[in-house]
């Protein structure tokens, strides 16, 4: 007899939590000796196998470079657990001797932690060692389309963790995926925080439990270029950063706002790093093929070489092109490609001063990807710092690779691939969510100052005045007479 699969779903996702929720109760009691031991030997692991999960990833979703995914899964596994290797997440982890506070970590308990297809083994990776560093189990809803390498890099990293004395069910994943059994798993009893990666339903579905929830949502990036930039730089770099992995990073390039005095040079430039700039008509063609009318994405272009895409449109463009620029001048819903764009198509607007590239630049992050993040090519120290204080985003890259920025890998932000967009982007967080957002702090705090002497003394009550007595008398009398209609 052939079993419902919503139904044969929903039961994994609490077996898995009900194994998880008696594995971190286990893993709870484990010294910071004994968490540091086991999340080396998961990152190590993971990191060996970056290149065998990374071409996995690719056939099974189609999406990307292998390469570049190798790459992205080194950055999951390496620089994500050297990121929080040395963070206290056992017993005090601060003291604080003047105000006489100790802070006593304490993990949130199970994660039920969702993840997209277009990051699928990276981001496993990461949730994963930041889970179990904050002494929390952890089990993985993944995207349908990458069960096979979610569960591969999953059970790597499991069987690495119980080799090194962790429990077994500490980190899990599901194999039977549905939309009742994600669903089942984030309402479980046992599970006590959700981790969201991924696009905006899946994101607003997390929030909609009633659980707290990090969820992270779409990135619609602008790459502003001044007229004081390093314009060899920007060019190639902007090139590189949209071609990387396909444009499946969500903080990757979707547009850029290039300052016009300068504006024809970065054309140039970027057409020697590879850009092929589409005419009016191939626009349109790719206005008809990567988005629906009613504004979602195809998914069949999404993280698709520009060979690829011109194919599907029906034009050809040089082998050696590695993105497709498309010259635009709105923003909204009237211009499909001003949205998000997960594959090799970039936007491009002009702007005549920063100021105006400074308009344009809020102009596409209130459209899609309020709070995410925003790159800029500049030396005026003026101006990089007048877009760090008016941009309604959360992470601003300076003359760097916004994909690879914004994530932590070429900046000092925390690396991470799950990217709070804050309060502006409906999220809890507008951080880089890493360790130091799974585990919460209690504080055994010493008395500094004796409380104040009425605190703990009572006035004694004064008695009524003769008149006061009078009038409260005179008062029950009135309402009594009233009652008996004497009055």
């Amino acid at each position: 007899m052939a079993l419902d699969k919503d139904l044969v779903s929903m039961q994994e996702a609490r077996d898995l939590a009900t194994s998880a929720r008696q594995a971190q109760l286990a893993w709870a009691k484990a010294s910071q000796v004994d968490v540091d031991r086991v999340c080396e030997a998961m990152a190590e692991a993971a990191f060996r196998a970056s290149e065998r999960l990374g071409r996995m990833a690719n056939e099974e979703t189609g999406y990307g470079v292998p390469l570049h995914k190798k790459i992205k899964n080194e950055f999951g596994s390496k620089y994500v657990w050297d990121s929080i290797r040395d963070i206290k997440t056992v017993g005090v982890v601060n003291h604080d001797p003047i105000k006489k506070v100790y802070e006593i970590a304490w993990p949130m308990g199970v994660i039920a932690a969702l993840t997209p297809s277009t990051n699928p083994t990276s981001t496993i990776m990461a949730k994963a060692l930041s889970a179990v560093k904050a002494r929390d189990a952890i089990v993985f809803a993944p995207h349908p389309s990458a069960v096979k390498c979610s569960n591969e890099t999953t059970s790597l990293l499991a069987d690495a963790a119980v080799a090194q004395g962790a429990p077994a069910g500490l980190i899990s994943c599901m194999q039977n995926i549905s939309l009742p059994g994600t669903q089942e798993l984030m309402r479980h009893k046992y599970v006590s925080l959700i981790l969201a990666t991924g696009g905006s339903d899946m994101v607003k579905a997390a929030h909609s439990v009633g659980k707290p929830a990090y969820g992270v949502g779409p990135g619609n990036v602008p790459a502003y270029v001044d007229r004081s930039a390093d314009l060899e730089k920007a060019a190639r770099y902007i090139v590189y950063s949209k071609a990387f992995d396909h444009s499946t990073i969500c903080a990757t390039e979707q547009a850029v706002i290039a300052d016009r005095p300068i504006a024809g040079r970065l054309v140039e430039l970027m057409k020697e790093n590879g850009a092929f700039f589409v005419d009016a008509g191939q626009t349109e063609l790719l206005r008809k093929l990567l988005f629906y009318p009613d504004g979602t994405i195809n998914a069949a272009t999404v993280g698709k070489s520009p060979q690829y895409l011109a194919g599907m449109a029906g034009f050809d463009v040089p082998e050696q092109t590695r993105i497709l620029v498309a010259r635009l001048n709105k923003i909204g819903k009237d211009e499909p490609l001003s949205r998000e764009k997960l594959t090799t198509v970039l936007g491009w607007y002009e702007a005549d001063g920063w100021e105006a590239g400074c308009e344009k630049c809020i102009e596409l992050i209130q459209f899609g990807g309020r709070g995410h993040s925003i790159v800029i090519h500049a030396t005026d120290e003026n101006v990089i710092m007048a877009f760090g204080l008016e941009k309604p985003v959360f992470r601003i890259s300076v003359n760097t690779m916004s994909s690879l920025g914004a994530i932590g890998f070429t900046t000092g932000i925390m690396p991470s691939l799950t990217l709070g967009p804050g309060g502006i982007g409906g999220a809890i967080t507008g951080d880089n969510v890493t360790v130091q957002h799974l585990f919460n702090i209690k504080r055994l705090a010493y008395e500094l100052t004796p409380p104040p002497q009425g605190a703990y003394t009572h006035e004694k009550s004064q008695k009524p005045s003769p008149r006061e007595i009078e009038r409260i008398v005179w008062e029950i009398v009135n309402e009594i007479m009233k009652k008996d209609n004497l009055s």
